[in-house]
């Protein structure tokens, strides 16, 4: 009896398993995260959550603030940013702690406040709540839809060379 393409799916077998799978799964992984991080970049520019870079490139791979850690062999793939208040511009924050008046050192240029520690000057914050964003909750939405579909599409892919 001949079973035609069993030559070529023990190939493939083999293939898989000698890490060939492995590989194309982390690589896919890695772009994975990657796309992630670009949807948290796109909610943060719409959601108009920040007024420097320093927050929108921590969700840069290889900035000096990001989170990157991958693990190929049991293919996990966690990814954030290390800055503080990265969470306090999602979730929100009580300006100050307490009941209090928390002073700030610092001038205005125009509208915008300046913080200088060695200002004589300042403004005193009464606490008050400053509303979140929601950037990482709304790109994690959006994130899961997508990577749904993306493993499914891309184990179909990799069943059709088997």
């Amino acid at each position: 009896m001949k079973i035609k393409g069993l030559s070529k799916l023990n190939a493939s077998l083999k293939e898989a398993a000698s890490g060939g799978f492995s590989r194309q799964a982390a690589k896919w992984l890695e772009q994975s995260g990657q796309d992630f991080l670009d949807m948290v970049q796109d909610e943060l520019i719409s959601s108009q959550s920040i007024d420097t870079e320093r927050l929108f490139s921590s969700f840069q791979k290889g900035d000096a603030d990001h989170i990157w850690i991958a693990e190929s062999g049991g293919l996990s793939l966690e990814v954030g940013s290390n800055l503080e208040y990265a969470s306090f511009v999602n979730d929100g924050r009580w300006t100050t702690e307490g009941d209090g008046v928390k002073w700030v050192p610092g001038y205005f240029q125009g509208a915008r406040f300046v913080y200088d520690p060695a200002s004589s000057t300042g403004m005193a914050l009464k606490k008050k709540w400053v509303s979140g964003t929601g950037y990482w909750d709304n790109a994690l939405i959006l994130f899961e839809q997508v990577f749904a579909k993306s493993l499914e599409q891309k184990l179909r892919q990799w069943l059709k060379t088997l």
